[in-house]
């Protein structure tokens, strides 16, 4: 994984004129930041069934960043599944987590996972 995320950071420097590299950067921490309020929110609400909705909104939001938002979400999300599987959560589990993520990322709206219940405050 370290190598691959070498692999983009050596693209887009040869690739990419300065003002887009800070813009990509911008966007990436912007996208960074999303995920970590999802992760926040979702640890706070402690509710039952939530998980796949704070998987797709916090990949949602980072993607309406832009691009830099798009890769912070994906790298992100793909370490997280990748912990979790190698902790031994279940592979059918991270799956489904792993279609939340790509549906938010997709920009598809998060709130198809939305459990019932969960205060609107999320």
């Amino acid at each position: 994984m370290k190598s691959s995320i070498a692999f983009i950071f050596c693209f887009l420097i040869l690739g990419v004129d300065s003002q887009r590299w800070f813009q990509f950067m911008k966007e990436a921490g912007q996208g960074t930041r999303d995920m970590w309020r999802a992760y926040s929110d979702m640890r706070e609400a402690n509710w039952k069934n939530s998980d796949k909705y704070f998987h797709a909104r916090g990949n949602y939001d980072a993607a309406q960043r832009g691009p830099g938002g798009v890769w912070a979400a994906k790298v992100i999300s793909d370490a997280r599944e990748g912990i979790q599987r190698f902790t031994g959560r279940g592979a059918e589990d991270s799956r489904a987590d792993q279609f939340a993520n790509e549906w938010g990322r997709s920009g598809k709206d998060p709130n198809y996972f939305r459990p019932a219940g969960l205060p609107s405050k999320y």
